[in-house]
């Protein structure tokens, strides 16, 4: 027999790794309700059309091969605009390499900057393909916990006092997966300082960050021209495409900081040759073209948002913060009889067919048990779900 890697051991990714569950309760003929991944296409989202136009012309002028490994270049100098146009000015086409989808991104800048026993602050609960990256590069888990009672909003003392010298990056994911928490403008400038005080890179993670309820966006690359930021996003989630894989990362390091990181994330991407070539022609489409479904999306999302935190904060030993923006709300159990968040997830998935996820697959501060659910089904799938759950709870935890 040969073994696996063992690099490849404590490698998780709850988000998938619960359907093998799910799919388990649907061959005993019991009807799941869905509520764990984040992809709009699975419920009532649909991709604007002219970036479907844009795609099926590139395929018909014969866009079918290789495209350079760090894309097309009027995709990567729309990247650039669009960020010129958040205020980022000083950010080039030749910063911005495409990816497939933004976890490539984060794949490959991680790659890049992690040694083996070296660590980055990643935030906990925060999106699990990070604590999985750290551990395949053989990395050591440093997580920074954000406030529940502030908004689950990073804390600025708890992160300071984990770095240690081993430590090469902040990871701010903002807003944030999968608390739908937002950072200020005031919580991004103190992580510049932070990173400023201590020499780091910020990675931060934005592909949520046109799906904000309230408040104004602040980029880490926009406040820290002098700290080297690296910025993921993508199509994905904002443009409702997210099978098309199309994402990128952004080198936001205008005083030549880290150029041999910069070299190494291009040496990957060569490595993996390109991404999907036609995609790519939806970029400029996509951020230069019409935004009408953007405003729409909001609206329906609050609206979704808003019945499932009411629901929840109504299930006896149920609390859930309200999101402020992207499409989840992570509720808290505070139940004695729930002595583990995974057994309760699996529990309901058996007994009433919902899926969620439990949250210790994204990390969370000790003896603390909580679920993320995604509000991007329609009101009347919610509005079954939290019905399920509420007589669930009724039933096994009065």
């Amino acid at each position: 027999m040969h073994p696996a890697a063992k690099r490849t051991h404590e490698v998780r990714y709850a988000i998938r790794d619960v359907v093998i569950e799910a799919r388990k309760v649907e061959a005993t003929g019991k009807k799941v309700l869905y509520l764990n991944i984040g992809d709009p296409l699975a419920y009532d989202w649909v991709t604007p059309p002219h970036m479907i136009e844009a795609v099926h012309r590139a395929m018909l002028d014969g866009h079918n091969g290789y495209s350079d490994s760090m894309g097309v270049p009027e995709a990567r100098a729309a990247v650039a605009r669009s960020m010129h146009a958040e205020g980022v000015p000083y950010v080039k086409q030749d910063d911005v390499i495409l990816a497939s989808g933004a976890s490539e991104g984060i794949s490959m800048a991680l790659g890049a900057i992690l040694e083996r026993g070296g660590n980055v602050l990643t935030p906990s609960p925060g999106y699990p393909q990070y604590t999985a990256l750290v551990s395949f590069f053989e990395g050591v888990m440093n997580p920074y916990y954000l406030d529940e009672d502030n908004g689950w909003v990073p804390d600025l003392a708890d992160i300071e006092k984990r770095i240690n010298p081993e430590t090469r990056a902040i990871i701010l994911i903002n807003p944030n997966n999968p608390t739908g928490s937002f950072a200020d403008e005031k919580i991004v400038r103190g992580i510049v300082d932070i990173a400023r005080r201590h020499n780091l890179i910020i990675l931060s993670d934005e592909i949520y960050h046109k799906l904000l309820f309230e408040g104004t966006f602040y980029s880490p690359a926009k406040l820290a021209g002098d700290v080297p930021v690296l910025v993921f996003n993508g199509l994905s989630k904002s443009y409702f495409c997210p099978g098309w894989r199309v994402g990128w990362i952004v080198v936001c390091d205008p005083e030549n900081k880290i150029p041999e990181v910069r070299e190494a994330i291009g040496k990957l991407a060569r490595m993996r040759l390109c991404i999907n070539s036609q995609v790519q022609y939806a970029v400029k489409p996509a951020l230069e073209g019409p935004q009408d479904h953007i405003p729409a999306a909001l609206k329906r999302l609050r609206e979704r948002g808003d019945l499932c935190v009411k629901r929840l904060n109504s299930i006896h030993g149920l609390s859930c913060q309200a999101p402020r923006g992207a499409f989840y709300a992570f509720p808290r159990i505070d139940n004695p009889a729930v002595t583990c968040d995974r057994d309760f997830m699996l529990r309901l998935l058996r007994e009433e067919g919902v899926l969620w996820v439990n949250g210790g697959g994204f990390g969370q501060k000790p003896d603390t048990k909580h679920g993320r659910i995604v509000f991007l089904p329609p009101i009347e799938i919610l509005s079954e779900s939290m019905d399920r759950i509420e007589k669930f709870v009724e039933r096994n935890y009065r």
